[in-house]
């Protein structure tokens, strides 16, 4: 078994992790069990029950949260022509076609999203194996394949994430930093699951949201009572 340290030892301390919460305690259970000294990153761990290896089951898009993500987003743009001008005056940290790809192919990945045109999406195939892996590889479901890009980066610097649920039909998503609290914390988990709920494949049956824990970077996770998600949703 995994050794935690004394400071996640501490942080446990009168807590059953057994025990079921309402999506606030959850969140502010979380808030308060952080202990790094770094501002920790709130994470969501939604089980979905969906089977991703059929096609019509997977769940993947992207929505903006309110309150954004509290980091800087860099954002690599894929296009060609007048896109290029419309991407620079949006913020793109990075803008091109063959020369931007040539210099992924070198090793440069100073990035955090990407973005591209379907007319250059050929072009950005070339380093798919490089992009893939990374979650970094512009998709027309999550939106990051469009002739938008202005809004597109607006939205990323702004705050906007992207989610697929895994193997395990499990999706991660995170929510904002420790020092948002709990209200803006709050606010960016309900805008998530109204897009997730949105989502959901009609091929899906039974219970949709399965299980849910709100945790930080080095925090324990806090599970959440599940029939509370509704009421939580229609507040």
């Amino acid at each position: 078994m995994p050794k935690h340290g004394k400071k996640f030892r501490n942080s446990l301390e009168g807590l059953n992790l057994l025990e079921r919460f309402s999506i606030e305690d959850a969140v502010a259970k979380s808030l308060k069990t952080a202990f790094a000294k770094f501002d920790e990153t709130v994470d969501v761990a939604i089980r979905l029950g969906v089977d991703p290896k059929y096609s019509d089951q997977m769940v993947r898009g992207a929505v903006t949260l309110p309150h954004g993500l509290g980091k800087t987003v860099r954002v690599a743009v894929f296009c060609k022509g007048e896109k290029q001008t419309e991407a620079r005056e949006a913020g793109a940290d990075a803008v091109g076609a063959e020369d931007l790809v040539a210099q992924i192919k070198d090793g440069w990945m100073e990035f955090d999203a990407a973005v591209a045109t379907p007319d250059v999406m050929a072009l950005v195939g070339q380093i798919g194996r490089v992009l893939g892996p990374r979650g970094l590889m512009p998709n027309a479901k999550t939106g990051s394949v469009t002739f938008d890009v202005a809004k597109v980066v607006s939205e990323l610097k702004a705050g906007r994430v992207e989610f697929k649920v895994d193997k395990a039909g499990v999706l991660h998503a995170p929510l904002g930093k420790v020092s948002f609290g709990s209200e803006k914390i709050l606010g960016n988990l309900k805008s998530l699951l109204e897009t997730v709920n949105r989502l959901k494949p009609s091929a899906a049956k039974g219970a949709y949201m399965r299980s849910m824990a709100v945790s930080t970077t080095m925090g324990p996770g806090f599970k959440v009572d599940m029939p509370q998600v509704k009421k939580f949703l229609e507040g």
